[in-house]
């Protein structure tokens, strides 16, 4: 059991993956005490395949020191090609091109366990990060909040924060304890909005040739379609697998070994290309196993002391989808490590103000509560934008109605190539950061300002005298006037996709 000071605010972080991980470096840079808690034995298990970072999550590894270690351990992507069930391609976008062109820094693509290496040895004090730790119960009381571990220790804090993933203890936790608070806040609707409706085989090699060098590859078909990437030294691939049925929290779905080898077996004969068939990829593996994917986000993300955290709160499958016969890639870029990352520097913002505003004094039960509220307000928006962007274009690669197949072939094939590129591009500069750290001038910029520092530059202006700040309060309300014209297009799709939703039912 630790032992810590009265007036020391702790935090106590549940789950070491790249939302705990990144947790820590920024309650790191906040100054604030915390102890990471990991189930795993080791901080990089060889597990998974590949993590993408986009523009906005480049920003925040900036911020944590965590940016150049990633760049030097992969390549900058270059193609992204469309290929129909034949292996024909059909397209060969620019789109990474444009990505760099609106914000100055490419896709990063990494093995996942190379990125949580990267996150977990720029860790100041790594002795924090304790390993092979089993949370098995929480007791949050008036005063603080203990995690008891399998071990027959345990930890003390001011706060829980769970990023234990989609499968989360510290959100059962939360549940019953909420639950316990005022009976049935936490319903059944609410438990099952987690909802499963595909499984995905993945898997890493060495490079193959006839696949491209730094590229990203689409291949569709009728309930299941292939996205394979490449570096220079090795190939990740996901086969996304439409399930039979959807279903719900409690139940999971656990595969083995023998799973993924009938998956592959099914599909071993798809063509992946011009020149190979899926089953000459799999046979060189050097990883490979099938899971299931999740989506969803729950409406309450605390109760008392604890608050949740990325997948724990909100699931972004990571599902790279692409529009077949069409000249415009739509793509669902691997969003959810990004957002989990969001997740956690927007709660640290909030916990940083809440202990300034405090002056050394510890913050209550109830102004813990005020401030989780105030984490939650500002990142459902946000997730509910991720999402809706994801559903809409799933939904248009799958053709799930008539409209959405008219969209599909004949409105966004005659869209300029750098469309999804752009719209994307506003998910990506709305995105937050560290507010009390700076990202530094050696970050690249592209085309496209950060939302962020557009509003900061706003009030700076604001600040400059009475005799600019009439000038400068037009030049804003002008700026949120014509703003919303520049996706007008996004605008249009988005409606159009609510009517074919409607048309469907």
């Amino acid at each position: 059991m630790n032992d810590r000071p009265s007036t020391a605010f702790r935090v106590i972080v549940v789950g070491g993956g790249v939302a705990g991980l990144t947790a820590a470096h920024a309650l790191h840079k906040a100054g604030i005490d915390y102890v990471v808690l990991e189930r795993n034995i080791e901080a990089a298990p060889a597990t998974g395949a590949s993590i993408a970072i986009h523009p906005h999550g480049a920003r925040i590894l900036q911020q944590i020191g965590c940016l150049q270690a990633a760049k030097d351990a992969c390549s900058p992507m270059r193609g992204f090609v469309n290929r129909m069930p034949d292996g024909r391609a059909i397209v060969d976008s620019k789109f990474f091109s444009y990505l760099t062109e609106n914000h100055g820094q490419n896709m990063l693509l990494l093995e996942r366990r190379i990125f949580l290496k990267i996150l977990y040895e720029a860790l100041p004090d790594r002795s924090r990060v304790r390993l092979g730790t089993k949370v098995t119960d929480i007791y949050d009381n008036d005063h603080d909040v203990e995690a008891r571990l399998a071990d027959g220790t345990s930890e003390k804090g001011d706060m829980i924060v769970g990023c234990d993933g989609v499968h989360s203890l510290i959100r059962e936790t939360m549940w019953n304890q909420a639950n316990s608070s005022v009976p049935g806040l936490i319903n059944v609707q609410e438990k099952q909005s987690m909802r499963t409706g595909w499984k995905c085989l993945i898997g890493m090699g060495p490079p193959v040739p006839g696949m491209g060098d730094r590229t990203m590859t689409c291949v569709h078909n009728q309930g299941y379609s292939f996205l394979i990437l490449t570096q220079p030294d090795k190939v990740f691939y996901f086969v996304f697998i439409r399930l039979k049925e959807l279903f719900t929290w409690p139940k999971r779905q656990r595969f083995t070994v023998e799973d993924a080898e009938a998956a592959a077996a099914e599909i071993a004969d798809h063509p992946i290309s011009d020149t190979m068939v899926f089953g000459e990829l799999w046979k060189k593996r050097t990883r490979g196993s099938i899971i299931s994917l999740e989506e969803g986000i729950l409406k309450h993300w605390h109760s008392g002391r604890i608050v949740l955290a990325g997948d724990s709160a909100h699931k972004v499958s990571n599902r790279i989808l692409a529009i077949s016969r069409m000249k415009v890639i739509t793509p669902n870029i691997a969003l959810g490590g990004n957002s989990s990352m969001e997740s956690v520097i927007v709660l640290c913002n909030h916990l940083h103000r809440t202990i300034a505003m405090h002056e050394g004094a510890r913050p209550s039960r109830a102004a813990l509560n005020s401030m989780f509220a105030a984490y939650q307000k500002e990142r459902e928006p946000r997730m509910n934008e991720v999402m809706q962007f994801s559903s809409m274009l799933t939904k248009l690669q799958a053709w799930d109605n008539v409209f959405l197949r008219f969209l599909a072939t004949w409105v966004i094939p005659y869209q300029p190539d750098r469309r999804i590129a752009d719209q994307m591009g506003e998910l990506i500069r709305k995105a937050p950061k560290l507010d009390f750290v700076d990202v530094g001038p050696e970050f690249a910029k592209g085309k496209m300002a950060w939302a962020d520092e557009e509003r900061d530059l706003d009030r700076q202006r604001l600040k400059e005298g009475p005799g600019t700040k009439g000038v400068e309060e037009k030049a804003i309300n002008l700026r949120s006037k014509v703003l919303p014209f520049v996706g007008a297009m996004a605008g249009l799709l988005s409606f159009l996709w609510l009517m074919a939703i409607r048309w469907d039912s």
